[in-house]
């Protein structure tokens, strides 16, 4: 079985300002826990397939799904009491979007996936 994910990713056609592509930092032996069938088929994906070793090597961040387009957001915002332009996902990386069967654009990101050029001397792990 394959694992097909229908990735629509407007996010990453902004300007680069707004994130870093980059990769996952690989996972040693992934398992799975538990699989969220019904969520799964809201957002148009096989959850069998993800819970066969493809799937989990995708979900762990070992590998890139076809359309996937992993990046690191980028945002600013108040941070210890003053402005910080130069804030952004220190540990999650945006895989893609998908549009749900209710038209709803939904982020599947992985959190905890390594570090990024915002994780400020963090492990990008926690």
């Amino acid at each position: 079985m394959t694992l097909h994910i229908p990735f629509d990713n407007s996010y990453a056609r902004l300007p680069d300002r707004f994130y870093n592509r980059q990769q996952a930092e690989p996972v040693r032996a992934p398992g799975l826990i538990v699989v969220n069938a019904a969520l799964a088929q809201e957002l148009g994906i096989d959850a069998q397939a993800l819970a066969e070793p493809a799937g989990v090597a995708v979900l762990a961040g070992n590998t890139v799904p076809d359309g996937a387009d992993p990046l690191a957001q980028a945002y600013a915002g108040h941070q210890f009491g003053g402005w910080n332009p130069g804030l952004g996902d220190g540990r999650a990386l945006l895989l893609g979007e998908v549009v749900d069967r209710h038209g709803r654009r939904r982020d599947i990101q992985l959190k905890g996936s390594g570090r990024t050029p915002f994780s400020r001397s963090g492990d990008g792990r926690a």
